[in-house]
């Protein structure tokens, strides 16, 4: 059976302009229904997947996949007439609560109502019939299954968190044989990834987008600081939740803007940052206590808001939504001691629902289908072939080096690079799922270069200074270097949780070690990622230490990179001082007479 997945909602962005015009750009971003991607799965697990930003350069776009649907269509040789269902990621029904104002009832009648989607999809598609062919999977349940299934888990505690779902914001689930049981769910007024969203805007970020920022900012602040203005999130007994701020949005424009409470943050905290403002210390301050508030309230969630359901707890643990892309949180539920293990599915956020709606349909049809997975590495994306790089190149130019080498060769060549200090793009293989570069479209340089973070944030991706970046390290060495327990080096495949970098390696490691000693690691297996691991084994023989610095193939503004063409435009604007590009090295020639280009056999 193939079942093909999708995410977004179409018209979101475009209502939201219509009902209120004027908002600014970051007001714009306060939208359910970004982030839409296609994933293809059958009996055998995941075929394809891929977000429609690398398609259309529109970052976080909630526009319908069509791209993205392509692209998946083509990895597997299909046609839409061989798809058996299309799933999507949220299911909205008829409810009194569209009706208490125009906006509400403008949402569902032009975005999320079954007529819309089908209308949406018959546009695309008209010759389908979508009354039979479309399943609409609630949005939460997508998320789990996203993860779950997965896992490879038999048995988990499933925790969702993420703004909103259809009329949840958190969500527990309990998986067993293949099978999801919903146990509770929190409502809209308490949600932590909307208080997340709302702060990250108050502190001159875009919500939805620049939350991560927020996390990297946390560890310059103080969590204790500003102890008269009261909690962030109140615990109650029973293991409930609530978030104070949002009862300052009181009129449908401020639910729509949460401008009501971004007031409330002003008499909280002070003025709101301005997008071009400096960051002050009492940035950081607010940071870090919005961190420790989304930390403790998910380990209250966890332990207060699971018991009260009664239901048999799971030592395992599995966690999607956009809440789950923070690292350091994940990190954090990781070493408390609660689970024996946890699964994050990479593309936690909303393109991932595309593939957990179609995992969930495809259970629900073929029963006998196998158990959860255990998956690798989210490697679903296109891979393309010699001609396209080939054709790629021959738009360089002049000022460049271009060779083709053996694998030993290029190897070496780009160690040696990155051991003298150069900035290495690194394009091979299948294009990553999610928002993680994770070896395939990658920027790699050296962590133990004094002043390499510095480079790379003001020069090279243009962002702000206090950003941090990722190491990649052999698996068979993670331990030596980070406070990882023998055993559960799985655990830092997809970059996707925050652990200490061991104290002797903290100076030595400067590009990737954070102000709290910590780092968001990649731990890199030789049968998941075959050639990245051997260029990291030749960086361990030739610099001493088998890591890099990893951080996404993608300048400021710009979508991680999709296509051969895309990686070679991307790398001859920049700074970027090289470019291996499958077996092809690129480097920049001095400027001069002899630094005219061309390519080597």
């Amino acid at each position: 059976m193939l079942v093909l997945g999708i995410s977004g909602l179409d018209r979101a962005s475009a209502l939201k302009k219509k009902m209120l015009p004027g908002l600014d750009w970051r007001e714009q971003r306060l939208v359910q229904g970004l982030d839409s991607a296609a994933a293809l799965v059958d009996e055998n697990g995941v075929v394809a997947a891929s977000a429609q930003e690398r398609h259309d350069g529109d970052k976080g776009t909630g526009a319908f996949p069509a791209d993205a649907v392509a692209a998946c269509l083509r990895m597997a040789g299909a046609t839409l007439d061989d798809v058996d269902l299309v799933a999507h990621g949220f299911r909205y029904t008829p409810s009194p609560t569209f009706e208490l104002d125009d906006y509400l009832r403008r949402w569902y009648r032009e975005v999320y109502s079954e007529e819309v989607q089908r209308e949406v999809l018959g546009a695309h598609y008209p010759d389908q019939d979508w009354r039979r062919k479309l399943v609409r999977v609630p949005h939460h349940l997508a998320h789990a299954a996203s993860s779950y299934h997965l896992s490879g888990f038999a048995d988990a505690t499933v925790l969702v968190a993420d703004a909103m779902g259809e009329s949840e914001s958190t969500s527990l689930f309990r998986g067993d044989g293949g099978q999801l049981r919903s146990l509770r769910g929190y409502p809209v007024s308490a949600s932590l990834g909307i208080l997340y969203s709302v702060v990250t805007q108050y502190l001159g970020f875009l919500p939805g987008m620049d939350e991560y920022k927020v996390m990297g900012l946390a560890p310059y602040g103080d969590p204790g600081a500003f102890p008269d203005a009261g909690p962030l999130v109140t615990h109650r007994p029973g293991g409930r939740l609530t978030v104070p701020l949002l009862a300052h949005d009181r009129t449908p424009e401020e639910r729509e803007t949460h401008r009501g409470a971004i007031r409330r943050l002003e008499e909280l905290f002070g003025p709101a940052r301005h997008p071009d403002a400096p960051v002050e210390q009492r940035h950081m301050d607010i940071a870090a206590v919005l961190q420790r508030a989304l930390e403790r309230s998910l380990l209250f969630v966890l332990t207060e808001g699971f018991a009260a359901t009664g239901a048999e707890p799971s030592r395992n643990l599995c966690m999607a939504g956009g809440v789950a892309l923070n690292c350091t949180a994940n990190g954090l539920i990781a070493r408390s001691g609660l689970f024996d293990d946890v699964f994050v599915q990479p593309a936690a956020g909303d393109d991932g629902t595309a593939l957990g709606a179609a995992l969930h349909v495809l259970r629900e049809h073929v029963p006998s289908a196998p158990r959860p997975m255990s998956m690798t590495m989210p490697y679903w994306g296109e891979e393309f072939g010699e001609a396209e790089t080939e054709r790629a190149l021959e738009t360089l130019g002049p000022g460049h080096r271009v060779r083709r080498l053996a694998d030993g060769q290029l190897l070496k060549e780009v160690s040696a690079l990155i051991g003298s200090g150069a900035v290495v793009a690194w394009y091979q293989g299948r294009m990553e799922f999610g928002p993680r570069a994770l070896g395939n479209r990658s920027i790699l340089a050296d962590p133990a270069a004094p002043g390499m973070r510095a480079h790379l944030n003001a020069v090279v991706k243009q962002r702000e200074e206090f950003r941090p970046f990722a190491p990649a390290v052999a698996a068979e060495e993670a331990g030596e270097y980070f406070e990882i327990e023998p055993g559960r080096e799985r655990l830092y495949r997809h970059m996707l949780f925050v652990t200490q970098v061991r104290e002797k390696y903290r100076d030595r490691l400067p590009a990737i070690t954070h102000v709290d000693g910590s780092a968001r690691v990649q731990v890199v297996e030789r049968d998941s990622a075959p050639r990245f691991h051997a260029l990291i084994r030749r960086l361990g023989d030739d610099l001493g230490i088998p890591m890099v610095l990893n951080t996404s193939f993608n300048l400021k503004g710009q979508p991680i990179v999709r296509t051969p063409l895309d990686a070679v435009a991307t790398y001859a604007r920049s700074t970027l001082d090289a470019l291996a590009i499958g077996d092809w090295l690129v480097v920049r020639e001095p400027a001069g007479p002899a630094g005219t280009g061309g390519t080597d056999g």
